[in-house]
């Protein structure tokens, strides 16, 4: 069929359902919802059989859906209605909540119900459930709906109306709330739009939060500061708070937010996002940075921390990432924060470069990338670095940089890619600037296994996996025929020319006259909406 993906903005969710219709054969094409008018104009152009709208802020035009068949995406149960429905399920306190794919009308989140799914809720973020559990859910039940097609859905009572949840739902009363409570009214709003509060006096969104104990202390009183986040006590305890947001800026670590309003206070091991495990012959390296995006200090941190974990008397070690990505590359909320972005750009991607050559060039031990989410730009490049790279189902990989100002890249990629894909397909990849699923990616020898597994049981599999690797019979052999390999790339082409080769690119993108790169980090970090759909999505304008 030909389908057309109605969004908002292309989340995780819209690159899911766009990577699984099209390995099912249907022509996919993508239209940001930005006004009425674009919206008509893309459905006459695209003259799709089916309108799947993944993630939608306002109502589809009544043109569209009274001549179109519509499906719309609500991550609520059946029957649940109205804006903000996974904010209400964790303000509540929910344990169980769905997700529920149904034919767009004149009555919002009111017309037939074409397939639903529910899941128990985790205590996590909304962000983190949405890239998991929601997407999981909503992937099977649009799968569904799509397999039926031309059917008709089903006619339920539908529930009340909600409100979308205000600043007044979420406000926390620090002489009364628990942790517990704390925690949820900060999850309900992350990533966005965070809880409003006052900290130290400033003005701020509470963003990144998790329990802070076994630390305590005066209800409302930031306590201690560590590892850029800040400890805020509550009547029960105290929780992390690790990034905040001015009211007209961005995420930052809350830490650097406050700056000198810390002075003063006990600086203590506040959250870790890097964490190293062993068992048996593995090292198993986890490193959970915010939205995967990975600082010039990160980066140092990472590498460091990669070093020690060679020193150990292991045989393989692994890169397992965070839990709600794997990497995303340089972190452009850090570089726009910068006195001078460019000069930040060229520090960050100068830490992700040293990073990706200690990966490449150990010799001392087997490496592995395990991706058990998603990963985007120089993190996918830095996960070709291992020599094996593993990826749960259902991860999306995005293996370029253009979409971020005609960004060129660097982490090596112009020697890892083609050295898998091959210069054709390395190019190819780059250029389409597309999401890829991992079925895709092992045809093109960018994932060399896809475990089936679900989220949560994906770091056992791994652990299991990398016990085989390191027990297997071949295993000096295969260190050896490595190290051999890497010797003669170099005498062919030293990997500091592709470095150098790439920085000069980068150059030119950080410091030229062309400023898209640094025009699209900026649109990027404040969450401006799109103007228009890219033709490289929206093929039905392309053809037009």
């Amino acid at each position: 069929m030909k389908i057309l993906l109605l969004t908002h903005a292309f989340n995780s969710l819209s690159q899911r359902l766009f990577v699984d219709l099209r390995r099912l054969g249907h022509e996919v094409t993508v239209e940001f919802d930005i006004n009425d008018q674009v919206t008509v104009e893309a459905v006459a152009l695209a003259r799709p059989h089916l309108v799947i709208a993944p993630f939608l802020k306002r109502a589809i035009p009544e043109e569209v859906w009274r001549n179109h068949l519509c499906l719309v995406v609500h991550p609520g149960p059946e029957g649940d209605r109205g804006a903000s429905s996974l904010d209400w399920a964790i303000l509540e306190g929910r344990s169980e909540w769905g997700v529920t794919v149904l034919q767009a009308e004149a009555g919002m989140d009111a017309g037939p119900v074409w397939e639903s799914r529910r899941f128990a809720m985790r205590p996590a973020s909304k962000s983190s459930l949405y890239r998991h559990e929601v997407t999981e859910a909503a992937v099977e039940a649009v799968l569904a709906a799509v397999a039926r097609f031309p059917g008709e859905g089903r006619r339920i009572a539908p529930g009340p109306l909600r409100r979308p949840v205000t600043q007044a739902d979420r406000a926390i009363d620090w002489q009364r709330d628990g942790t517990a409570a704390v925690l949820r009214k900060i999850r309900s709003a992350d990533g966005m739009p965070g809880v409003a509060d006052r900290i130290l006096g400033l003005p701020v969104f509470l963003h990144d939060a998790r329990d802070a104990a076994p630390l305590s202390g005066a209800a409302g009183a930031v306590i201690a500061e560590g590892g850029g986040a800040v400890a805020v006590g509550t009547v029960d305890g105290a929780v992390w708070i690790g990034h905040l947001r001015a009211p007209d800026g961005f995420k930052l670590p809350a830490g650097q937010v406050l700056g000198t309003r810390l002075h003063g206070l006990p600086e203590v091991a506040g959250p870790s996002h890097i964490r190293y495990e062993e068992q048996g012959g593995v090292g198993i390296l986890h490193f959970a940075f915010l939205n995967g995006a990975m600082s010039t200090a990160q980066c140092g941190r990472l590498l460091q921390a990669y070093h020690q974990a060679l020193r150990r008397p292991t045989r393989v070690v692994v890169l397992a990432g965070g839990a709600d990505f794997w990497s995303n590359g340089i972190n452009l909320n850090q570089i726009e924060a910068a006195a001078s972005p460019a000069d930040e750009s060229w520090r960050n991607i100068n830490a992700m470069n040293d990073l990706a050559r200690a990966v490449i060039t150990t010799t001392s031990h087997l490496t592995v990338a395990a991706l058990g989410a998603n990963a985007g730009a120089g993190g996918v490049f830095l996960a070709l670095a291992a020599d094996e790279v593993w990826a749960r189902r259902g991860v999306i990989l995005n293996p370029h940089y253009k979409g971020m100002g005609n960004l060129y890249g660097s982490e090596y990629w112009t020697y890892l890619l083609p050295r898998r894909a091959g210069a054709e397909a390395a190019r190819r990849v780059t250029a389409a600037r597309l999401p890829m699923g991992v079925d895709e990616a092992r045809e093109c020898k960018l994932v060399d296994r896809v475990i089936d597994c679900g989220h949560d049981s994906f770091t056992c599999e791994i652990k299991l996996l990398a016990e085989s690797l390191s027990a297997a019979e071949g295993y000096p052999e295969r260190l050896f025929e490595k190290k051999t390999s890497l010797e003669q790339d170099e005498k062919i082409r030293p990997l500091d020319a592709y470095r150098e080769a790439e920085l000069a690119e980068m150059s030119l993108n950080f410091y030229g006259f062309d400023p898209s790169y640094h025009v699209a980090r900026y649109n990027f970090v404040r969450k401006l909406a799109k103007s228009r759909t890219p033709l490289y999505l929206a093929t039905h304008r392309r053809k037009a």
